[in-house]
């Protein structure tokens, strides 16, 4: 059995990993805090052979959670980097350990899953948009602020805007909350839509359309693209990746 670990920027998700099917743990958030409950969040897990990591946070979460998984499970964790190529994914990064690791890890399950041309968009702190063809190329991709990190830089940097609660996403708004609110998703939707519209020129096929993240289903709300939302691309990813190393040896072409 393996652990799987997805640690993003504000939020620690996992799940359990018997070699034929993802069993689902479940999600905490952190923001760079230390004071998670390691023993509490895995009581119920009575032995791992091998403990996967996708992490995209800081040492300092990083450290921690190697910390307690010594503690817990008598292991190392092994946090995955970004490779040239893996499970069948080729990277489009001349420096492929650039890639953040979570995006790479969604482009192997979707090479898993889809068998064809397919967009990722993943919404959470930021939004990324990656290409992946029917052969396993990764095209490149697009990273841009999230809603929700364009409208905190609005009320950074703006003196009288404010955080007024509740806003709606409309067309025309009539009020500050909703322009704000409205604004940040169409960007969103657009930029989604225009990197879409790309892909299918540039794959001479319409692609498959994955939605991620925390902020997927809002994404999806407002789309007018064929979807699916997959929420556990990352951990299925790692989980393909597992599958291709040994426990006992970290991998050394996928790695560092």
């Amino acid at each position: 059995m393996k652990l799987l670990i997805d640690l993003g920027n504000t939020r620690l998700k996992w799940a359990l990993w018997d070699g034929a099917g993802l069993r689902r743990g479940g999600a905490v958030a952190h923001a760079g805090n230390l004071t998670i409950d390691f023993a509490a969040l895995w009581k119920d897990i009575s032995k791992v052979d091998a403990v996967f990591v996708a992490s995209v946070a800081g040492d300092a979460v990083e450290d921690s959670l190697g910390r307690h998984s010594r503690e817990l499970f008598g292991l190392d964790p092994q946090f995955i980097i970004s490779s040239a190529a893996a499970c069948g994914v080729r990277n489009a990064y001349a420096q492929p350990e650039r890639l953040g690791v979570d995006r790479f890890l969604g482009l192997i399950a979707a090479h898993a899953d889809t068998r064809g041309p397919t967009v990722i968009a993943s919404c959470g702190t930021a939004l990324t948009l990656d290409a992946l063809a029917t052969d396993g190329s990764h095209a490149g991709g697009l990273i841009a602020p999230s809603p929700a990190l364009m409208q905190a830089a609005l009320r950074r940097n703006t003196a009288r805007l404010v955080d007024s609660g509740a806003a709606r996403v409309v067309e025309l708004a009539d009020n500050t909350a909703d322009a704000v609110e409205s604004g940040t998703w169409w960007a969103a939707v657009a930029l989604t839509e225009r990197f879409f519209a790309r892909a299918t020129v540039r794959f001479g096929a319409t692609p498959a359309l994955i939605l991620t993240g925390g902020g997927a289903q809002d994404l999806a709300n407002l789309v007018t693209l064929p979807h699916r939302i997959d929420g556990d691309l990352v951990l299925r990813g790692l989980a393909q990746f597992a599958e291709e190393h040994e426990p006992d040896a970290p991998p050394t072409s996928a790695v560092g």
